[in-house]
């Protein structure tokens, strides 16, 4: 009984531990679990989604980055105006300290820009992230199914896609 409780102890750990593998870590800047949808055959653009955290004392900038699978990486607001869906290309986002700026479905966001293929659920895209004081991060992307709302840490959650 006691090997048992060990064995799964010890899964247990290595899940978990699993799942922290989409937290990077560059200066003060904490990126926590990118993720992107999968796109129909065709598609030109995709879009990039997490939560950046500033743990230090003096506001940072996300100024810019790149991704493996597109020419162009941006950084997009969205907004509602009039019951519609504005968006607009920013030069950077300000993450002020002890902040966070959520990249979600619906909300701001980054976009990949002209796409080289289409994604494919459970791909993994490595790209990169460029700070205006921390410097610049590699990451990677999970790409979840086409209607997701949520990224892979929220997937252990009951949801329904495309709702």
């Amino acid at each position: 009984m006691t090997m048992r409780l060990l064995t799964i102890t010890a899964i247990a750990f290595c899940m978990g531990t699993n799942a922290m593998a989409n937290d990077y870590k560059v200066g003060s800047i904490e990126i926590s679990s990118p993720w992107s949808r999968a796109t129909p055959k065709g598609a030109q653009t995709a879009i990039g989604y997490m939560t950046i955290k500033n743990n230090g004392t003096t506001p940072d900038r996300l100024v810019g980055g790149s991704i493996d699978v597109a020419d162009r990486f941006q950084l997009h607001a969205m907004t509602m105006e009039d019951g519609i869906a504005k968006m607009r290309e920013l030069s950077d986002i300000e993450i002020k300290p002890g902040q966070s700026v959520e990249f979600k479905p619906g909300g701001d966001h980054v976009m990949f820009v002209n796409l080289k293929h289409p994604l494919s659920k459970g791909d993994h895209l490595s790209g990169t992230l460029v700070f205006e004081r921390a410097g610049k991060v590699n990451v990677e992307y999970s790409v979840e199914s086409l209607g997701a709302q949520r990224g892979p840490r929220d997937m252990g959650q009951m949801h329904h896609e495309g709702h």
